[in-house]
């Protein structure tokens, strides 16, 4: 059996707009609103406003913390094969290729990346969080738009100028991308003693 049609992480830009609430980070998301069966990277807008129990960062969420933007972009990545150490590592490659993606598209803007998070000078442009569901590795990574609300300094892709689907894409294709070359370069070595 061929597997020149059997894709291993598969993208998907949804046009409705999704509010997130932290209920989103589980298993079996990207599957139930996509169909798609792979590792996946989907990428929707929507308000975000996480806090309580939703908040899975437990420092967040033991200062009663919340997450909140009138307007985000939001990526939810699935990966099924992989731990949580490669997952948040999978995560920071996604949020550096995101600073790497604005600063091609904004020139003269710098951003900087702390971990997986996103700042423009002391303003915060992104959330995001890595963790298991009970058959995968999950992860969230949210772009401010509007950031109107959010709890700290913060910064979004209207003023800045980035057209938030394009934006989208560009990051999907960048990231799906990667991933393959990580799969390539797994299979294509001999061990050694």
């Amino acid at each position: 059996m061929g597997t020149e049609g059997y894709s291993l992480i598969e993208t998907r830009f949804l046009g409705e707009g999704i509010d997130y609430d932290g209920g989103q980070l589980r298993g079996h998301f990207i599957r139930e609103r996509t169909g798609l069966g792979t590792d996946g990277l989907i990428a929707f807008i929507g308000r975000c406003d996480v806090r309580g129990k939703a908040l899975v960062d437990l420092e967040d969420s033991e200062r009663g913390d919340s997450i909140k933007a009138v307007r985000m972009l939001h990526f939810i990545g699935e990966h099924f094969s992989i731990g949580l150490r490669e997952g948040n590592l999978r995560l920071r490659l996604l949020a550096g290729l995101a600073r790497e993606i604005l600063e091609e598209s904004i020139g003269g803007v710098r951003v900087s990346r702390d971990g997986d998070d996103l700042f423009v000078g002391d303003r915060k442009l992104s959330v995001a969080i890595c963790t298991n569901s009970a058959i995968s590795v999950v992860f969230h990574l949210g772009i401010n738009i509007d950031p109107a609300g959010a709890p700290v300094p913060a910064v979004g892709l209207e003023e800045l100028g980035v057209e938030p689907e394009g934006f989208a894409r560009a990051l999907q294709d960048r990231y799906s991308t990667e991933c393959r070359s990580i799969e390539i370069a797994l299979r294509k070595v001999r061990g050694v003693e």
